[in-house]
């Protein structure tokens, strides 16, 4: 059985509430993004930690924001689904 209409509505306003904004991980991204600090906001600590690792060579961060600005969009929609995933579990045991 699935999600009620109600319940869907409060699943997609709690992934609003709690997951991660675009416009925050574009500054990060933008502003800090050597250092791998979009990465840490989106929950990818261990890819946040090789991005930091990596710009001890000069060129290797460099890459990582490169790519980076390809892959935001995605990693940002990925959080939020996996919050909206985690969310859906919870309310459908409950019910």
């Amino acid at each position: 059985m699935g999600l009620t209409t109600e319940q869907m509505m409060l699943v997609e306003q709690r992934v609003t509430n709690d997951g991660p904004s675009s416009g925050v991980a574009w500054l990060l991204l933008l502003f800090v993004g050597l250092v791998g600090a979009h990465r840490f906001y989106l929950g990818r600590t261990t890819s946040g930690f090789l991005m930091i690792l990596s710009n001890l060579t000069l060129i290797g961060g460099f890459i990582w924001v490169f790519v980076d600005l390809f892959l935001l969009s995605g990693m940002v929609r990925a959080r939020r689904e996996e919050i909206r995933d985690r969310l859906t579990m919870r309310m459908l045991a409950t019910s």
